[in-house]
C-alpha cells in the first residue's frame, strides 16, 4: 500500500464545500482507476491535509496518469476556490505540496 499526504491552506469554513466536491468525485470511477483505497480530509488552524491511501505502490503514477482526465481537471479547478498552496513561493505542482513520510508502523500480518 502507498499513501500520500497533501498539505495546503484552507479557510476552515470551506470544509463543507470541499467535502462535497470530493464526495461527488469519489462517486465516479476515478478512485478505482487511481487505485484509491481511502481518502481522508483534515483541517487545522487554516491548514488542509489530504490523506490518500492507494491499493498499489504505483499510486503516484496512477494519479499522474489521471491528471489529463476531465473529471480530475474539473475537481482540481473547483478546489482552487477553497485550497491554496502552503508556500506559494515554491509551489509548482501538487508534488510540491506532498509531505514526506519519515516513519511508518503497522502491526505484523
Amino acid at each position: 500500500m502507498h499513501s500520500t499526504l497533501i498539505v495546503g491552506r484552507m479557510n476552515p469554513e470551506s470544509s463543507l464545500e470541499v467535502a462535497q466536491l470530493f464526495a461527488a468525485f469519489d462517486d465516479t470511477d476515478m478512485p478505482q482507476r487511481m487505485g484509491t483505497r481511502r481518502r481522508e480530509l483534515f483541517s487545522y488552524n487554516g491548514l488542509y491535509f489530504h490523506l490518500q491511501d492507494f491499493q498499489h505502490n504505483d499510486g503516484r503514477e496512477r494519479v499522474s496518469d489521471a491528471r489529463t482526465d476531465p473529471l480530475f481537471i474539473k475537481i482540481s479547478e473547483d478546489l482552487k476556490r477553497y485550497i491554496g498552496a502552503y508556500d506559494p513561493q515554491t509551489w509548482k505542482s501538487p508534488a510540491d505540496a506532498m509531505a514526506a513520510r519519515f516513519y511508518h508502523w503497522q502491526p505484523p500480518s
